[in-house]
């Protein structure tokens, strides 16, 4: 081999020109230059060179090198071909950043170059302002406006911790900070004052993935004094979700008045029976007895003491000390014995005294209920979906198949009500106890019916029109799991099958539906206390075969069918305005469609998108105001009937 040229000849235009041609072909994408010791020469490596895929040296650089190896012989091709290569390099080193910030730090710690001294009470951090500015918002705002603390050597951090002042510097230069019990309050406090959101983030994160009984009072208003939303909705959900819990703790029983006030009258409370909220209010009170038993009777008004049973209000409410010494007390026992006794009074109290309280944040599990296959037969299966997991699991059959069927869930048990079977409409129901995976037969409705709608009310299941095979229904039943019996109460206005039933406020309100004739877009809704119907405001939309559900103060109707198409579009009814809206319309057109509230969001349950039945199911996050796909149900393709059994609290 001949003598390789020296480092310090330049190559020769031929030589440039060659690879510059194999650069314009795309043969290789581009080339490095590499000293060569052994050789005393440079070595032209092509990078991304396609004739080295098998391992073999890439035809370019192997002729480039051979070249200047053998005095750069030119080669025979026309030196208009080929431009000159230019002579530029990109060269960058990714992590030269992240490691000066490093050294910087070590130059900290040293006390050198340092040009800033922060000081809070008997405490000096140095620091360099540049870098405080480069990380922290509040120092860049205050070095680069010509504040007058860009001028002074030692700045005075007023209202600060040390420690999480230190921990805050530190961050500056490393992008690291350790959080915990001890620290998280500082550190939150800190980093809200020199606009660190992504500290304060995590912060916030930390605090609520330690939720507990014992702390989430104190975490909420922590998170309301610092303006944390997200914290405080958490804490509030939490404190909502375990509220008998809650109550036991000490956080509770320090409650200001007007604190207890507001929980005692929300309907959010996860509560078994309203004994439970009656109890945590006493507690309360005892607890310091002198300065609080005056404020008893306005508590007792917020606790809903008529849908406390009849023999606790008097074995343990009317019995209570305070209580007999108590006129207004007294009363409002009164109301509520009366109204186990006196059904006639009822329409004269105020709704809130009756109404159920709801945990709308917690999450249920869903049970989809007979429904259709792909070929349109009735099915007797049963699957239940997991929304934390999103996934489905098949549970025991029912003993008869059916589609269109009602499905209303009272204290944990499942009730399939009516539907089709594919030869006639049913009456019959059966009842299932997801603990032991079983159905049991109970008492049939007085009329058979399907395509109707089905809702619980103070333990009573009710169900209003539907389609008995001949015609359109406007009778409602009402049935007692007490009892097993059911009993006809006063009709709908209208006749109406495959109408949108739910539970709002309080009240049974039907939307749509049809009566075989025409599709309505009318609403009407059924006080059970005077057993009257009254008219609603009515939908944008006519529509039928929609479904209904309830988050909070708001009611929701999505999909149908209004005469001449299949509807994926929804709406909204506020209780504040009184007015229907639209909403983001739904992925699938969907009739026969299912809606079912659990968690704090809605699921749209199958249906049939007018050329199939479907299986799929959307979830609504009236957050994000988005609607997204969940997993499909397994084994139905739509017509199915839905029920949400809350899961209790973990």
């Amino acid at each position: 081999m001949e003598t390789a040229a020296p480092i310090t000849q330049l190559w020769i235009s031929r030589e440039k020109m060659d690879v510059k041609m194999y650069l314009k072909t795309g043969l290789i994408i581009d080339t490095v230059l590499r000293w060569l010791p052994v050789s005393a020469c440079q070595l032209c490596v092509a990078r991304g060179c396609y004739g080295n895929s098998q391992g073999s040296i890439c035809a370019a650089a192997a002729g480039t090198v051979a070249r200047r190896a053998q005095s750069a012989q030119p080669l025979t091709m026309g030196d208009d071909l080929c431009e000159e290569l230019e002579d530029l390099v990109h060269f960058s080193v990714h992590d030269l950043p992240a490691r000066g910030y490093v050294v910087m730090e070590e130059i900290r710690r040293q006390g050198k170059l340092c040009d800033v001294t922060l000081k809070v009470g008997d405490h000096k951090f140095s620091a360099h302002r540049i870098v405080l500015a480069a990380s922290i918002p509040y120092f860049h705002a205050m070095f680069t406006n010509d504040m007058v603390e860009c001028k002074q050597d030692e700045i005075l951090m007023q209202g600060m911790d040390p420690s999480a002042l230190e921990a805050l510097i530190n961050f500056a230069y490393s992008g690291h900070v350790a959080i915990d019990q001890q620290n998280v309050q500082a550190l939150l406090i800190g980093s809200s004052f020199l606009q660190l959101q992504n500290v304060k983030d995590a912060c916030c994160s930390f605090l609520q993935e330690r939720l507990h009984p014992k702390n989430c009072l104190g975490v909420r208003q922590f998170a309301e004094t610092m303006m944390c939303t997200t914290l405080y909705d958490s804490a509030n959900s939490y404190l909502h979700q375990h509220f008998v819990d809650v109550s036991l703790s000490e956080e509770f029983l320090g409650l200001r008045t007007e604190e207890v006030l507001e929980l005692v009258g929300c309907d959010e409370l996860n509560v078994k029976a309203e004994e439970q909220v009656f109890e945590a209010v006493l507690t309360w009170v005892y607890h310091d007895r002198e300065r609080r038993e005056s404020l008893l009777p306005e508590l007792l008004s917020k606790i809903r003491l008529p849908l406390c049973r009849p023999q606790f209000l008097s074995d343990r409410v009317q019995q209570d000390e305070l209580i007999r010494c108590c006129h207004k007390c007294r009363d409002l026992v009164d109301e509520a014995k009366d109204f186990h006794l006196m059904p006639q009074r009822r329409p004269h109290l105020p709704p809130f005294k009756t109404r159920q309280r709801s945990c709308s944040s917690i999450t249920g599990l869903i049970y989809a209920v007979g429904g259709l296959n792909s070929s349109g037969d009735s099915l007797n299966l049963v699957e239940v979906f997991d929304p934390l997991g999103n996934f489905w699991e098949r549970c025991q059959p029912m003993r008869t198949a059916r589609s269109r069927v009602g499905v209303a869930v009272v204290n944990g048990l499942l009730y399939a009500i009516g539907g089709y079977d594919g030869q006639s409409r049913l009456s019959t129901v059966e009842v299932y106890n997801p603990e032991a995976d079983s159905w049991m037969q109970v008492s049939s409705m007085n009329s058979q019916r399907s395509a109707m709608g089905t809702v619980v009310v103070d333990g009573h299941i009710y169900v209003c029109g539907g389609y008995d095979g001949k015609s359109s229904l406007n009778s409602v039943e009402c049935y007692s799991p007490e009892t097993d019996r059911w009993v006809v109460v006063t009709e709908m206005s209208a006749s109406r099958s495959a109408a949108g039933v739910t539970v709002f406020e309080g009240r049974i309100f039907v939307s749509g539906g049809h009566d075989g004739l025409q599709i309505f877009n009318t609403v009407e809704y059924y006080n059970h206390h005077t057993n009257c119907w009254y008219l609603a405001p009515p939908m944008l939309n006519k529509r039928c075969r929609h479904g209904a559900a309830v988050l909070g103060s708001h009611m929701y109707v999505a999909g149908g069918y209004d005469g001449s198409g299949f509807l994926s579009g929804a709406e909204v009814y506020s209780s504040a305005s009184g007015q229907w809206s639209l909403l983001v319309p739904m992925n699938t057109r969907r009739s026969r469609v299912s809606l079912v509230a659990t968690g704090g969001r809605l699921f749209a349950v199958g249906g049939y998108d007018g050329q199939s039945n479907l299986s799929s199911v959307e979830m609504y996050n009236p957050d994000t105001n988005r609607w997204t796909f969940m997993a499909a149900m397994a084994s139905h393709e739509g017509g199915v009937g839905v029920g949400c059994i809350p899961l209790p609290p973990a």
